[in-house]
């Protein structure tokens, strides 16, 4: 039981901000981006160049993701509940790793862009 509740949103862990990570984006080539809201959610508009796995996936689907552990990550999810326990699992997994703090949310309260559809 414990195994499966890993993806539990207790605890805090580092953030960045919507309008610094469009910054980030704007100026750094290798930022890579995990979106871990459903695919519905994700489709309905998301971040360019975020790979999307859900929550409930990731511990399983991250040896697949290749991610690069000398770049950095950002965790997003819908309202920073669900990016926490990615956060965590990066982390233990040996990457520097932030969430999106407010998540989604906040990315298009601040009228950042976002792409549509499942890519």
């Amino acid at each position: 039981m414990r195994d499966r509740l890993w993806w539990l949103p207790f605890g805090r862990v580092p953030e960045v901000d919507a309008a610094s990570l469009k910054a980030e984006l704007d100026k750094q080539d290798g930022l890579q981006l995990i979106d871990v809201r459903t695919s519905v959610e994700y489709a309905h508009g998301h971040i360019a160049g975020a790979v999307n796995v859900p929550i409930t996936h990731l511990k399983l689907a991250l040896p697949a993701l290749e991610l690069d552990p000398s770049q950095p990550v950002v965790a997003i999810c819908a309202t920073a509940h669900r990016s926490p326990p990615a956060v965590r699992l990066l982390q233990q997994a040996g990457f520097k790793v932030r969430q999106l703090r407010g998540g989604m949310i906040t990315w298009n309260r601040s009228h950042l862009p976002i792409t549509k559809g499942s890519e």
